[in-house]
């Protein structure tokens, strides 16, 4: 801790201490995590980290798989308000497009929430589900407010709920196969970009509805 940073901490009061350090643990943890993996993100490597003593780690957290736990819903909300802030326009249709934009920002500046998010299943069941719940919870509102201003097709409640799974899905493998490499996290190239706006603006088969149904 630098001395100007010494200095800022002592003039926080104790709530806002607390605040400040369970942060701390939480950025080790996300770096140690995205590192070693869960299995290896020991107490002792996280606080060691995170430059405080185990002891004020089990102020915060009852044990280990309790910050696993949060670890993920944690970096899930920081990436829900991180596209929420990149998300300026008025126009629905361009909403997605920057909020798609926005995911590959978020993951080149937290590049280890492939990792985190990939093991969670296995290490952190319990922070996985509420990740995808509280992500495709947020996801349906949006939609449902784009189809109350008239920007949707009149998609139902539930037909909104396979589409979210299948953004979400698209933000995963995308970001796999364009932006995740042994050098690092890279920018998006700018034809996912547009092959993303293509298909949310015009879709993919222009084939009338009733077609559909015979």
């Amino acid at each position: 801790m630098t001395q100007a940073t010494s200095a800022k901490v002592t003039k926080l009061n104790r709530v806002e201490r607390n605040a400040w350090t369970k942060q701390k643990i939480f950025d080790a943890a996300t770096k140690v995590v995205g590192k070693y993996g869960y299995a290896e993100a020991s107490v002792a490597r996280i606080t060691e980290v995170a430059g405080v003593a185990q002891g004020t780690f089990y102020n915060h957290f009852e044990n280990r798989q309790e910050l696993l736990d949060q670890l993920l819903p944690k970096i899930g909300l920081d990436m829900v308000h991180f596209i929420r802030a990149r998300t300026g326009t008025a126009d629905e249709a361009r909403q997605e497009i920057e909020r798609f934009s926005a995911f590959f920002d978020f993951i080149r500046e937290v590049p280890e929430f492939l990792r985190i998010l990939n093991e969670a299943e296995f290490f952190a069941p319990a922070g996985y589900q509420k990740h995808f719940d509280n992500i495709s919870s947020a996801y349906l509102r949006i939609l449902q407010r784009a189809r109350a201003a008239g920007a949707t097709s009149t998609f139902s409640d539930e037909e909104f709920e396979a589409i979210v799974q299948v953004l979400m899905g698209a933000r995963g493998y995308l970001s796999r196969r364009y932006s995740y490499s042994e050098h690092g996290v890279t920018a998006v190239p700018d034809h996912v970009i547009s092959a993303y706006r293509k298909l949310v603006t015009h879709g993919l088969f222009n084939v009338p509805d009733e077609e559909t149904k015979s």
